[in-house]
């Protein structure tokens, strides 16, 4: 892990557990699991440690870095088991990100669609990855219509992003019954209800539509408890919304489910087209019949002005 710059500004520093466990009704005798469970570090975020451990323990890890530049490690498990715990940890130090006057004024949305279609600009290469249709995310004259109440003619790129992300939160109901992951958008923008992966693919899903670059982003928030009670343990969640491409300050952040530009709640696991880029867990396993799951997650602030050493990690960690 590279040190924090001097000049870096320190808004938040949480630290964060993440524990999936999986109770199976018979043996498993192999397991083999790709993790995305390493938080990201860049511009607005920094890692001061991460460790990840499971139970039973590994016979092999392999760390590596996916095609979006977001750290993963695959590991297999020989040994036959009925329960498997796989624990992340990790503490990070976010930094300050844009704020809502920043965003103002942008280049007009027409502009950066015209600019983007007219051919390869170097300026934007990382953009053009997350301009079409994915597995989880279609393109749809539908989509284009809903989002072009916020996209008027010359509004603003960002202005308008904002605006979308609010009009989802208003419009759409939080209900994690109604979908599945694979629930189509179609069937999201029919039905105005869902969960947070569906809010952040529906909006993307809204940009893309329009010509627009936009990407899915996995991590964590902090919630906040009733006035006067205590946080409760795995009482946070994974999280996910999306992020928005402007010329001159680059990825800009927006969370559709809480209405709001992101700043310095939301902590980032990694990014990509959609959810199938960055599930913090999936994999295979023989035998275990059915199967039953638990994600508990837990985020806890820390003292901005208690920054842990820089460039060391605890015992038994993996970057």
């Amino acid at each position: 892990m590279t040190p924090l710059p001097a000049s870096a500004v320190v808004r938040a520093r949480y630290h964060v557990v993440h524990e999936t466990r999986y109770a199976y009704r018979s043996p498993v005798t192999l397991s083999q699991q790709y993790l995305h469970m390493t938080p990201r570090s860049f511009a607005y975020q920094h890692i001061e440690s991460h460790e990840v451990w499971v139970n039973p323990l590994e016979n092999d890890g392999i760390d590596g870095v996916d095609y979006f530049g977001n750290k993963t490690r695959q590991l297999a498990i020989t040994a036959p088991h009925q329960t498997l715990l796989v624990h992340a940890e990790s503490s990070v130090a976010l930094m300050q990100r844009h704020g809502l006057a920043a965003i103002r004024g942008t280049a007009t949305w027409e502009s950066l669609r015209d600019r983007l279609h007219l051919g390869m600009d170097a300026a934007m290469a990382d953009a053009y990855r997350y301009l079409y249709a994915s597995p989880h995310v279609t393109c749809s004259p539908e989509l284009a219509e809903y989002a072009r109440i916020s996209y008027t003619p010359g509004r603003p790129q960002l202005d308008a992003a904002l605006d979308l992300a609010q009009r989802i939160f208003d419009e759409f109901e939080f209900d994690d019954t109604a979908t599945e992951i694979s629930t189509p958008l179609a069937e999201v923008l029919k039905g105005r209800r869902g969960v947070c992966q569906d809010f952040a693919q529906l909006m993307i899903g809204c940009l893309r539509s329009l010509g627009l670059p936009a990407r899915y982003v996995s991590g964590y928030i902090l919630t906040h408890p009733p006035a006067g009670q205590p946080r409760l343990i795995g009482a946070d969640a994974s999280h996910a919304w999306a992020s928005v491409f402007c010329p001159g300050l680059g990825w800009v952040d927006f969370d559709p489910t809480n209405r709001c530009l992101v700043q310095h709640d939301h902590i980032t696991l990694g990014w990509g087209r959609d959810f199938s880029d960055v599930t913090p867990m999936r994999g295979v396993v023989l035998g275990g019949g059915k199967q039953d799951l638990e994600v508990r997650v837990t985020v806890t602030p820390l003292p901005v002005d208690a920054m842990a050493p820089q460039g060391e990690l605890p015992a038994g960690s993996t970057a």
